[in-house]
C-alpha cells in the first residue's frame, strides 16, 4: 500500500539517489499517486513516498521553523481536538493543515511518537543531533519492511521496493513459507522472502553516521495489560464514553467518507454514534450475483434508517470474467501477505473509492471487543508438499502456539491484527484510505480492562447500539440478534439464519469430500442457488469448478509449477483434475497453490 520508503547509507550520493527512485517507482501502482524525495547526505538519508493523496504528498517533507527537524510521513493521526490550535499558541509557525502539525509535535514532545493515535509510519530527522528516527504505530499496522545490507540499511512500505534494488533477495524463506502454508500469514515479523523483515509494533530506531545506533520500543503491552479491571456497569460506561467522544475524529478530513455496511454489529455501532446530517454519509455494501445477502438487505435497513443513501456493489460476471487479473494483482500489491481468494476485495474496493475516497468501516470490532479469533493453524492436504517443508511447517504450529499463550487482546491487536489481518488492509488501502474506530488508542486500552463477563456475549456491542440509536437496535443483525420482536420469532430466526450460513459453507469452502460428487451429479438442477450468496459475496468452490476451470488448469499444470521444489508433482495434478471433475472439494488448496505461484513468478523468478 502506499507509504515510505528508503535507505540510510554511507555509499555514494549519486548510487543511493538511484536506488531511492527504483525503489520509489516499485510502489507507483496507479497513475493517480503522487510521489516524491528527500534526502540528506551528511545523515545519510534518502527517503521518498508514494501517497494516495496528492495534497499529502505535497505538503512531504515536513518541516519546523528552523528546518532542524524534518518529518516524511505516511499514514493517519486521530488526535484529540485542539492539538493544531495548542501548538500554535506556543509559538509555532506555519502549515498546520492536514498532518503538518505533526514536525511541531515531535519539537514538542520528547516522548513522540507515542503520542500518537492511528495507523502510520515515517521518518524524523534531527539535524541537531544528527539523527534519523524510523517510527512505526503501536500495533504494526502500517507496515515497515526492511533490510539490514552491509553497505545500507533499507526500508520500505512493501518489500518489492527492496527487491527491486537487491535482487540478491529473490528467495523464499522456508519458515516464512511454512507459516503462510499453515496459518495464512506469516508470524513473528518474518516475511516470505529471505532477509526481508518486518519492523516489530511500537518501533523507534534511531540511526546515526548511517547506520542503526538503537533499535527502542517506545510503547509496552504490559503497560495496558496490567491495569486494574472494572466492574461490568463501571467498563460499559466508560467504555461508551470514549467511543462516542473519540468517534468524531474518525471523520475529520477534507475528503470524502463513505461506510460500508454489512449486517453485523460492528458498523452497526458506528452508525448508531456517527451521527451524521441526513444524505451526508453515503453508504454501501458488497453483495453478489445470486441474491441480496444479508448484508445487503440489513445495511439497506440501517442506511434509510439513518436518512442516508446507500449503494450495492456487485462481484457478478464482470468480476469473474477478469478474475485472473485481479488475482495475480491481489498478490502483488500485497507481496503475497494475502491469498488469490480476496482478488473480489481488490474489485470492490475499486468501486467504492469511486464512492468515496475514505472508507469507514467496522474492522477489528469483534477481535477487540468480543475476542474473535481469525486464524489457526491448518495442517495441509498430506502428501502436498516435502517432507522438509512439512518439518517445516511443524515448527511454524509449535511457533503459533507459543505465541499463544498471553493476554488474548494482546494476541488480537499486537499479534493478529499486524500478521493475519495486514494483508487485506493492504490491499483495500492500495484502492482508498480505510478509518476503524476499534483500535483507538483510548478505546483499546479501555477494553483492556473488561470484566470476563463483557467478553463472553455481544450484550455490549447491542447495549451501545441502543444507546447509540434506538432505531438500529430495532434491526435484526446477519445472527438474528436485536431486534424488536416475540422472543419465539426470535429464536426462529436466529436458528435460520444460523441453518442458512452453516449451509452456504458447506456448499461452498467446507463442502464434505461424500458429498461432492453428488453435487456433481445434480449440477444441472443447480442446486448452489439455493443457497449460495445468502451470507457472502464470493463462491470459490464452484467458481474454480466451472467458470475457472482453465485458470485453475494453466496456472497449476504448467511446468513452472510443478517443478516447485517444495511440492509433490503427482499431488497437485491430482487436485487439479478431482477438483475439476467435482470429485472432491480442493478449495482452500487451490487457494494455497495459485497464491505461491503467484509470489513466485511476480517475486522470485522474475529479474
Amino acid at each position: 500500500m502506499p507509504g515510505l520508503v528508503g535507505l540510510i547509507t554511507r555509499m555514494p550520493r549519486e548510487r543511493a539517489k538511484a536506488e531511492l527512485l527504483r525503489m520509489v517507482a516499485a510502489l507507483c501502482h496507479e497513475p493517480w499517486y503522487s510521489r516524491g524525495t528527500w534526502s540528506d547526505e551528511t545523515l545519510g538519508i534518502y527517503a521518498g513516498w508514494v501517497l494516495r493523496s496528492e495534497a499529502d504528498a505535497k505538503r512531504m517533507p515536513m518541516y519546523n521553523e528552523h528546518r532542524d527537524l524534518v518529518l516524511a510521513f505516511s499514514g493517519e493521526d486521530f488526535p484529540e481536538p485542539g492539538i493544531a490550535e495548542r501548538l500554535k499558541e506556543r509559538g509555532h509557525e506555519g502549515d498546520f493543515d492536514g498532518p503538518s502539525y505533526l514536525v511541531h509535535l515531535a519539537e514538542e514532545d520528547a516522548s513522540f511518537p507515542k503520542s500518537l493515535n492511528g495507523r502510520f509510519h515515517g521518518v524524523l530527522a534531527d539535524r541537531n543531533k544528527q539523527t534519523a528516527t524510523l517510527f512505526n504505530d503501536r500495533y504494526g499496522m502500517h507496515r515497515i519492511y526492511y533490510h539490514e545490507a552491509k553497505d545500507a540499511f533499507y526500508f520500505a512500505a512493501e518489500a518489492k521496493a527492496i527487491l527491486a534494488v537487491r535482487p540478491e533477495l529473490r528467495s523464499i524463506d522456508s519458515d516464512g513459507l511454512a507459516e503462510f502454508i499453515s496459518c495464512g500469514c506469516t508470524l513473528e515479523n518474518r516475511t516470505l522472502f529471505r532477509n526481508i523483515r518486518v519492523l516489530p509494533p511500537a518501533s523507534a530506531w534511531t540511526f546515526q553516521e548511517g547506520s542503526v545506533a538503537r533499535k527502542d520500543v517506545y510503547f509496552d503491552a504490559k503497560e495496558w495489560e496490567e491495569q486494574s479491571q472494572l466492574e461490568p456497569e463501571p467498563y460499559y460506561l466508560q467504555l461508551r464514553n470514549v467511543f462516542s467522544e473519540n468517534l468524531p475524529r474518525y471523520f475529520n478530513g477534507h475528503e470524502r467518507i463513505g461506510i460500508s455496511l454489512t449486517g453485523g454489529l460492528d458498523s452497526r455501532m458506528i452508525m448508531s454514534w456517527a451521527k451524521a446530517a441526513p444524505g451526508s454519509l453515503p453508504c454501501y455494501s458488497f453483495g453478489g450475483a445470486y441474491r441480496d445477502s444479508q448484508d445487503v438487505l440489513i445495511g439497506r435497513k440501517v442506511a434509510r434508517a439513518c436518512g442516508q443513501g446507500h449503494e450495492t456493489i456487485r462481484v457478478g460476471d464482470e468480476f469473474l470474467s477478469q478474475l485472473p487479473y485481479y488475482a495475480e494483482r491481489t498478490v502483488y500489491l500485497t507481496d503475497g501477505c494475502v491469498e488469490v481468494k480476496h482478488a473480489p476485495d481488490l474489485y470492490v474496493n475499486e468501486l467504492a473509492a469511486k464512492i468515496a475516497p475514505v472508507r469507514m468501516t467496522g474492522n477489528y470490532g469483534g477481535e477487540v471487543l468480543r475476542r474473535v479469533r481469525a486464524f489457526r493453524p491448518v495442517d495441509p492436504l498430506p502428501g502436498l508438499f516435502s517432507a522438509e517443508l512439512i518439518t517445516c511447517i511443524e515448527r511454524a504450529k509449535e511457533r503459533y502456539h507459543g505465541v499463544d499463550q498471553g493476554n488474548p487482546l494482546s494476541f488480537a491487536v499486537f499479534c493478529q491484527a499486524p500478521w493475519h489481518h495486514y494483508g487485506l488492509l493492504a490491499l483495500e488501502q492500495s484502492q482508498l484510505s480505510l478509518r476503524s474506530p476499534f483500535l483507538d488508542n483510548d478505546f483499546v486500552k479501555t477494553v483492556f480492562r473488561a470484566p470476563q463477563s463483557s467478553l463472553t456475549s455481544d450484550d455490549i456491542s447491542l447495549r451501545l447500539i441502543e444507546d447509540g440509536n434506538p432505531e438500529l437496535y430495532r434491526i435484526r443483525t446477519d445472527r438474528g440478534l436485536g431486534g424488536s420482536r416475540p422472543a419465539w420469532l426470535a429464536a426462529i430466526e436466529r436458528a435460520y439464519l444460523a441453518f442458512t450460513f452453516k449451509a452456504e459453507y458447506a456448499y461452498d469452502y467446507g463442502m464434505p469430500q461424500a458429498v461432492v460428487k453428488v453435487d456433481h451429479a445434480l449440477s444441472r438442477l443447480h442446486l448452489e442457488r439455493l443457497f449460495l450468496g445468502r451470507h457472502k459475496f464470493y463462491h470459490y468452490r464452484v467458481w474454480y469448478r466451472d467458470v475457472l476451470s482453465n485458470y485453475v488448469r494453466e496456472m497449476l499444470l504448467d511446468s513452472r509449477t510443478l517443478s516447485r521444489a517444495y511440492l509433490q508433482k503427482d499431488a497437485v495434478e491430482t487436485v487439479v483434475k478431482e477438483h475439476l471433475e467435482g470429485r472432491r472439494n480442493h478449495t482452500t488448496t487451490i487457494h494455497k497453490l495459485l497464491t505461491l505461484e503467484h509470489c513466485h513468478r511476480l517475486f522470485i523468478d522474475s529479474i
